[in-house]
């Protein structure tokens, strides 16, 4: 009886060392779970008053539970495979906004995907980039990352870019800044295409420009979640994912009003949708700038950019010709001139593998500007 006991007892020690180490946060589980319950209750209930508030409140908690799961995710299968995990993931939560919205009001919404796609650019580009090479550069004074890889990231960011926001401006096939559908089916595969093949080079070809410069980081020593972990932060992800989308769509026509009471152009809303996707991830790579980490950093703000365009731009075109639906997606002049000036500077930035704080400035400079011609055009 006593060994059955002393067998029972380490068992149970095991057991809460497990739990203790591996235990997913409470709000990780109980967020999606509470938006998941708001979601279902929507339609007999409506979205006024408290119902609403709510509802944004579980949105933006269930968004870093997601993000919390993908890195849960992310750090089983390592890097540079962690950060696309993200990614991906941020990008999903993304198109599934921008079709439900279109699917919703398509004459009105003709040129959502095309203000949010820019604005995920110019957030990440400016904002999260900037953000992440200040704070890093204030503690650390100078950072160094992979030079070929931000090199290879620039170079299909600048094609999709252009190919996707400018070039539908000066076709001369469609009237305004529509391409016509041989010319959207063409875009989408240009894209595809382009992003595959990064992904293939990030992953496979040229793995090793994208690992961090430091190997010997905490991350490096801390242990690897179990595949039981893994498993479950997965199947939550997705859980997330799927209640973000709801939630999000039932709440823009709110979004809609208060941006048109408050007198702001209808490019705000595509703020607004990117803004809050891309906010866990803003705080993601901060965190690891302020690491010393900054090639997960870039890492993350690169491939999120490429992700937004490789895989929205594919998507909502392809939704765009089955339901014969308008799409607008060349930029207006004050626009394409703040994108070309971010892919400048961007390239400056980052052509040397060392930043300081003064490129940080410059890309929030950048950034402001983008927000104030935004609300004030």
């Amino acid at each position: 009886m006593e060994s059955f006991h002393a067998y029972a007892l380490r068992a149970k020690q095991w057991v809460l060392t497990v739990l203790a180490a591996e235990q997913t946060p409470w709000w990780a589980w109980v967020s999606p779970a509470v938006a998941l319950a708001i979601l279902l209750a929507t339609p007999f209930t409506g979205l006024g008053g408290f119902v609403a508030a709510a509802a944004g409140v579980a949105l933006i908690a269930t968004v870093f539970a997601a993000v919390f799961h993908a890195e849960v995710v992310a750090q089983r299968v390592g890097e540079p495979l962690g950060t696309l995990v993200l990614a991906v993931a941020v990008t999903v939560i993304e198109v599934a906004l921008i079709v439900s919205v279109m699917i919703a009001a398509p004459a009105e919404k003709a040129g959502l995907a095309r203000d949010t796609v820019f604005a995920a650019v110019m957030i990440v580009m400016n904002g999260i980039v900037g953000l992440c090479l200040l704070s890093g550069g204030m503690r650390h004074q100078e950072q160094g990352f992979q030079l070929q890889g931000a090199s290879a990231a620039l170079a299909v960011l600048a094609a999709l870019t252009v190919l996707t926001l400018v070039v539908p401006n000066v076709v001369a096939t469609a009237a305004g800044p529509m391409f016509s559908t041989p010319q959207l089916v063409f875009a989408g595969t240009v894209s595809l295409i382009l992003y595959g093949s990064f992904i293939f080079i990030q992953t496979a070809r040229h793995r090793d420009y994208f690992l961090p410069l430091e190997a010997d980081s905490e991350d490096a020593h801390a242990p690897l979640p179990s595949n039981r972990t893994a498993a479950t932060s997965a199947a939550l992800l997705l859980v997330a994912l799927v209640v973000v989308v709801g939630l999000a769509k039932a709440l823009t026509p709110s979004v809609e009003a208060g941006i048109n009471w408050l007198g702001m152009p209808k490019a705000v809303v595509g703020i607004v949708i990117a803004g809050v996707v891309l906010l866990p991830e803003c705080l993601a790579a901060l965190r690891a700038a302020q690491a010393n980490r900054l090639q997960t950093s870039l890492n993350l703000a690169l491939g999120s950019a490429l992700a937004t365009i490789g895989l929205t731009i594919p998507v909502v075109a392809l939704v765009s010709i089955m339901l014969g639906q308008p799409l607008a997606l060349g930029l207006e002049e004050k626009d394409q001139t703040l994108l070309v000036l971010t892919l400048i500077i961007s390239v400056i930035t980052l052509g040397t593998g060392r930043t300081t704080v003064l490129q940080g400035i410059v890309h929030l400079v950048v950034f402001a500007v983008f927000l104030f011609f935004a609300v004030a055009p």
